[in-house]
């Protein structure tokens, strides 16, 4: 079951309510999305921390409903 990118947007606004979040469907199904996250929450944060923060908002769907995430993250 794919996952809608507005309910990705949603789950990163909530964890990180400061966040612009800005999400492609890369192939148009569903599936395979890029999403780009910039938050305040990120400064002084390793990329993989910053990453880390995002797939802790996802709540465990990258690998099932959500199959593949191109994920950049940055600060204001």
């Amino acid at each position: 079951m794919a996952m809608d990118a507005s309910e990705i947007e949603r789950m990163i606004k909530e964890a990180l309510p400061d966040a612009e979040v800005r999400i492609d469907d890369l192939r148009g199904d569903g599936d395979h999305y890029a999403a780009t996250v910039t938050s305040a929450a990120f400064a002084g944060l390793s990329r993989v921390k910053q990453h880390q923060l995002v797939y802790a908002a996802l709540k465990g769907r990258m690998g099932g409903q959500l199959h593949a995430l191109a994920l950049t993250t940055q600060t204001p």
